[in-house]
């Protein structure tokens, strides 16, 4: 983009245009994961879907490259554009409650602990992730899941209509009656279709949740992990617990002796506070903890609890796949990758998504994997730049490793950079003709292409 097209810009959209030569502009270019150092020639912060539109629309008619910000949360950095227009909705953090109906509408730039917020003062919850500072409209789209899944579903399987600017600049509202075709896309297919400027979610009765963190010596993954295997996914829908290889933070509920060593464990949520204890007094069946830590907890404050380990501003490389089940040889994989945990913070997650998650239909949404039994994350994760590449390698050899136990594709949101165009497909399976369909329809010269891209079917 030269000068004038960038003065030409600020003077025709009626919000700021944040250019290199502006004295924000490092800090408006700044998102979650530091690895990521990518110089838009403009962001575009929206307060409203008429700012959007004009942005997109200028976009589209120059010619330029587009990318859209949410919450900045994005681990390949799919927010940010190299010489192009980033659209930033992060002026757009506002979340509408009503307790009568139980649904909330949520601006397109709002972070989960936005959500949890304003829902919490309720009583009422929605099923998201579990970093308060990720966005709602990114992990919406991707699918959405975390400490309610089990009991109340995906995020997707919580939204009633979404707000959308498309590629021509026009403004829809996609549900269940209107542009059909489009919601269901919307549902698990990415950023692909359009932005999305407002979300409106069903509610659930969730205050006080049963909280719990349990952990093993590292050297403990394997009988651990075999024990979890077959716990959790016979355990009511109640119970929600993700299994992680990690290193103790240093800090509480810790005890000292445990800061800095490498274990295994699973982080407990149960939706029956009053029921913790009794169900999870069978975590010493996987073997003696070295820590065992249940308590009732506000749900928003379960939300927001590993928040401060992991602030923006790190560098971060990180993979995913799907699993419906875990072999005897893949807790070898998990033993050897625990033991050579690389930094402090660097960690792999399994989250469960069968429970109320595998009672919506395999083609009523475009999530793809509702036969999956976990979504499981790969992350190295660190302070120091000079070790990215430390992080990285660690990360890639995890995943690469257990792939073959994988069931072949990833949770959209934890797929990396430069993956390819076959993972892609793999990720949305039988789904992807159909979301191209969708694409052509909507997108037909693919103008929403900073992302995982699903691209226009031809003819």
């Amino acid at each position: 983009m030269d000068t004038a097209t960038l003065e030409e810009m600020r003077s025709t959209l009626r919000g700021p245009v944040i250019g290199p030569q502006d004295a924000g502009y490092d800090q408006a270019r700044k998102i979650y994961n530091a690895m990521i150092d990518k110089r838009p020639a403009a962001l575009v912060p929206c307060t409203d879907a008429a700012d959007v539109m004009a942005a997109v629309g200028y976009v589209r008619d120059h010619g330029l490259e587009l990318a859209v910000r949410g919450g900045g949360h994005s681990g390949p950095g799919l927010c940010l554009v190299d010489d192009g227009v980033t659209v930033d909705l992060s002026p757009m953090r506002w979340v509408r409650v009503d307790p009568e109906t139980r649904t909330a509408e949520v601006g397109g730039g709002s972070r989960l602990g936005d959500l949890d917020h304003a829902t919490q003062a309720f009583g009422l919850a929605t099923p998201t992730g579990i970093i308060s500072m990720t966005g709602v409209s990114g992990l919406t789209l991707g699918g959405g899941h975390g400490y309610l899944t089990r009991k109340y579903g995906l995020t997707v399987d919580n939204l009633i209509a979404a707000d959308v600017v498309l590629a021509d600049g026009s403004f829809v509202t996609a549900s269940e009656t209107e542009h059909p075709d489009l919601f269901w896309a919307l549902r698990g297919g990415g950023g692909n279709f359009g932005i999305a400027t407002s979300l409106t979610f069903r509610l659930h009765p969730v205050g006080t949740v049963g909280a719990g963190v349990t952990v093993w010596p590292v050297e403990s993954t394997r009988e651990v992990l075999a024990w979890y295997r077959e716990f959790l996914p016979q355990a009511p829908d109640d119970v929600y617990g993700f299994f992680a290889v990690l290193v103790v933070p240093p800090g509480p509920p810790f005890p000292e002796e445990l800061h800095g060593k490498k274990v295994c464990g699973i982080v407990w949520c149960c939706t029956d506070p009053d029921g913790v204890g009794e169900t999870l007094a069978v975590v010493n069946d996987a073997g003696r903890p070295a820590f065992h830590f249940t308590t009732p907890m506000p749900y928003d404050a379960l939300q927001s609890m590993f928040d401060e380990l992991i602030p923006t501003g790190y560098q971060w490389y990180w993979r995913g796949d799907f699993f419906d089940h875990i072999p005897d040889a893949a807790l070898d994989v998990h033993l050897k990758y625990g033991r050579s945990n690389p930094t402090q913070l660097s960690l792999m997650h399994l989250y469960p998504i069968d429970g109320a998650a595998h009672r919506v239909g395999p083609d009523d949404t475009a999530f793809s994997y509702r036969d999956a039994l976990w979504s499981g994350v790969f992350a190295g994760v660190d302070p120091d730049p000079a070790n990215a590449e430390t992080i990285r390698r660690w990360c890639v050899d995890y995943q690469e490793e257990l792939h073959p136990y994988s069931m072949g594709g990833s949770y959209v949101n934890f797929m990396g950079s430069g993956e390819g165009q076959e993972r892609v497909r793999a990720t949305y399976r039988g789904h992807y003709d159909r979301l191209a369909r969708v694409k052509r329809t909507y997108d037909p010269d693919n103008l929403f292409h900073a992302n995982q891209n699903i691209e226009p079917a031809r003819g």
